[in-house]
């Protein structure tokens, strides 16, 4: 295929009003007002169950829009204790995720846990 015949499919797609969704360059970029929080698990052996915690978040394309997957999981077995799906980026469900963690799993909110989808104020209180 030549050059000429690539660039005229990409401006005959943006008349149509589409294109290719990429990741934007810069995306992990701290912010100057946010906290940084120290490395937990560093040196730590996890060789058993229930000893570390930890969490994902996602999203999940769509013909229109996104889906947000949140997961929390057990680091030594990789099993998940807890997950939600969202059609926004709010910290509700991100929240309801770590609850139910915590409810189903006591020993849970002693875990060190390194992750930066919960430091939001929302999440630390609980």
């Amino acid at each position: 295929m030549s050059r000429a015949s690539i660039h005229r499919g990409d401006s005959g797609l943006r008349k149509l009003g589409l294109w290719a969704v990429t990741p934007q360059p810069a995306t992990s970029r701290v912010h100057a007002e946010h906290k940084v929080y120290p490395y937990l698990l560093r040196g730590l052996v996890i060789d058993r169950l229930d000893q570390v915690g930890a969490a994902d978040s996602t999203y999940l394309p769509l013909q229109r829009g996104f889906l947000y997957l949140v997961a929390i999981l057990d680091w030594s077995s990789r099993r998940v204790l807890a997950w939600r799906l969202s059609n926004s980026l709010t910290t509700d469900f991100c929240v309801a995720a770590l609850r139910e963690a915590i409810l189903c799993y006591p020993n849970f909110r002693n875990w060190p846990f390194q992750t930066v989808d919960f430091t939001c104020s929302a999440c630390l209180t609980h």
